[in-house]
């Protein structure tokens, strides 16, 4: 329910809808909601009067919508070529082999999520690896195992 009543909030903020608004409220929505439901879609699409189809097809095209829950930890592991040169493929094969994690997906624990991108935009720092934004340069495997084991700790310590 709060959920909903963060959305009609977002959506008084419009003050005649139209499709124009579309990509501006999935923004907020997933900004607000940490990712786009299939009831924020049903929601916008009655806001908009657009078929969940329409919406669907605008968030879809674009790779910054999500359309599942993130975990506590965003993880973002940069593919550009200079950090591919660099062995950002050894930090993915680590996360797949220590924390069972491929690209999309979020531990069952819900605290770790990880997402591939083309282009961090820190080339001199490769591989570089965002967390909840934080940039992490010269990354490997290890270093990046002994910094989530570190996150799980502070979590575990916190609950």
């Amino acid at each position: 329910m709060q959920k909903a009543k963060k959305r009609e909030k977002i959506f008084q903020s419009v003050k005649e809808p139209k499709r124009e608004h579309l990509i501006p409220l999935l923004q907020e929505i997933q900004e607000s909601e940490g990712y786009i439901s299939p009831e924020a879609v049903k929601a916008l699409g009655q806001f908009l009067r657009l078929p969940a189809s329409k919406i669907y097809g605008v968030a879809t095209f674009y790779n910054q919508f999500r359309f599942k829950p993130i975990g506590k930890y965003h993880i973002q592991v940069c593919r550009g070529t200079a950090c591919h040169v660099k062995g950002s493929s050894s930090v993915m094969q680590t996360l797949a082999h220590e924390f069972h994690l491929k690209p999309g997906e979020t531990t069952r624990d819900g605290l770790f999520s990880l997402e591939v991108v083309a282009c961090l935009g820190a080339c001199g720092l490769a591989p570089v690896v965002s967390i909840n934004g934080e940039f992490y340069a010269n990354m490997t495997g290890p270093k990046l195992v002994t910094l989530l084991r570190k996150l799980q700790r502070k979590e575990t310590q916190n609950n």
